[in-house]
């Protein structure tokens, strides 16, 4: 177990392309993280730099304060698992998961013991004398995992491990993922470019876009208080809708004006933006699908079905307003029953004060929170968060570098990628970034 300080890490492609800029971070002992972001935001980048298996351009990582800049994968004592599982199709189950401690020559009494626990952990224990070709992608998943077990590592890195598998598949393996990490007690940094297991797993979330993170918080705060307009619209499903209205203040209270409804903000809002002594002025106005209702009052928005989505526990009402598409959901109760909405039906919606997000039109930010100095010219909008945000960019200065300690005497291999080929008549180690040379 350990923690982890990313500092002004940056990486830059054959001088030209810039896939990881300034990311800083520090994660607690035990902690799990979740890098989320579209694809190309620099999130893997970021993970493989972590595991040694990318070059730094610039910046400093401490695991357990220890720099590791220029120390090997297998020295780092992290475990990784990749999107493609990254079995070796010529072992059994029981050897792939055995394989690391076999390099690192451990008793063969320890390896069974391991091996078989990590098996019974992870519900594979009927598995062991398949190979991975008799075996499902989410069966497959998991050996993968149980290989990173049995090592023990200070930090376990995830990337993209589901992506692989069917959207069933993908929820019970979030809940066993879950489950592992209660088991498992350890640091957690996975990968993602899917929001529901951002939300659904990660202790704080680092949302990430072209290089930039452009936010770090809890799943509740990077939900309920987004810092810019990117992040109001990576998070949540479905998408928050996004409006062209006008910010009123007058005198100490504020009110939001779109399309002849004039909703007045939360006392909640009202002081953040009187905090910051926010002007009347034209913004960007975020409302949840969620936090719509349907209404027969004459004053709010009037718009027209396009289609509905009877999604169970819920309708998905797909409207057109303020010259847009509008999503609204409507919660169904256990007796209620509604049939499809016709196309072009009229209907009203408004909302509460509570509920509205303002951003600046320009910027993108936040209105309800500080903003930082002007940014470069290269750079977006600077990352703006609530004040029980951890923040996403500590400098260097801010935390004092720990010393050098000397590196771990366990060594750390795991397999790396493999492409399906035949079996060779020997095991061998090939290309393993991990492994003992």
């Amino acid at each position: 177990m350990a923690d982890l300080s990313l500092r002004n890490v940056k990486k830059i492609y054959d001088n030209t392309v810039v896939a990881v800029q300034s990311f800083n971070l520090e994660i607690a002992d035990k902690e799990f993280i979740v890098l989320v972001g579209p694809s190309g935001c620099g999130k893997s980048t970021t993970l493989r730099m972590v595991a040694g298996l990318e070059d730094i351009t610039e910046g400093e990582i401490y695991i357990g304060g220890r720099k590791v800049n220029t120390v090997p994968p297998k020295d780092r004592d992290i475990a990784m698992v990749f999107q493609n599982y990254a079995l070796y199709p010529h072992m059994t189950v029981y050897d792939n998961i055995a394989y690391g401690l076999k390099l690192r020559k451990f008793p063969k009494r320890v390896i069974d013991q391991k091996v078989r626990e990590a098996a019974e952990i992870l519900d594979i224990s009927e598995l062991l004398k398949r190979k991975p070709k008799a075996l499902s992608g989410g069966q497959r998943q998991r050996v993968a995992i149980g290989r990173a077990i049995v090592r023990e590592p200070q930090v376990f890195l995830m990337d993209e491990p589901l992506s692989n598998l069917d959207a069933k598949l993908r929820n019970q393996m979030r809940s066993e993922i879950l489950k592992l990490r209660q088991k498992v007690n350890t640091t957690f940094i996975y990968v993602t470019h899917d929001q529901t297991e951002a939300m659904t797993l990660g202790d704080r979330i680092v949302i990430m876009k072209e290089g930039f993170v452009q936010q770090v918080g809890t799943p509740q705060e990077v939900f309920h208080h987004p810092a810019n307009l990117f992040v109001a619209g990576f998070i949540g499903t479905p998408q928050m809708n996004i409006f062209d209205a006008q910010l009123v203040r007058e005198g100490d209270r504020y009110f939001v004006e779109l399309a002849g409804l004039r909703v007045e903000m939360s006392a909640e809002k009202t002081a953040r933006l009187l905090a910051w002594d926010v002007a009347s002025q034209p913004v960007k106005l975020g409302l949840r699908p969620e936090h719509l209702t349907l209404t027969d009052r004459d004053d709010a928005v009037f718009a027209a079905v396009d289609v509905s989505e009877m999604m169970g526990s819920a309708v998905h009402i797909h409207v057109s307003a303020c010259g847009q598409d509008v999503v609204i959901v409507v919660p169904l109760s256990e007796e209620e029953e509604t049939e499809n909405m016709p196309m072009g039906q009229p209907v009203r919606f408004t909302f509460r004060g509570s509920a509205a997000h303002v951003f600046d039109v320009e910027t993108g930010y936040n209105l309800e929170y500080p903003q930082k100095s002007e940014p470069e010219e290269t750079a977006p909008p600077a990352v703006t968060v609530p004040e029980n945000v951890p923040p996403a960019d500590q400098t260097a200065e801010e935390v004092p570098a720990p010393e050098e300690l000397p590196a771990p005497a366990e060594e750390a291999p795991v397999p790396a990628e493999q492409p399906e080929a035949p079996a060779p008549a020997e095991p061998a180690v090939i290309g393993d970034p991990f492994a003992e040379e």
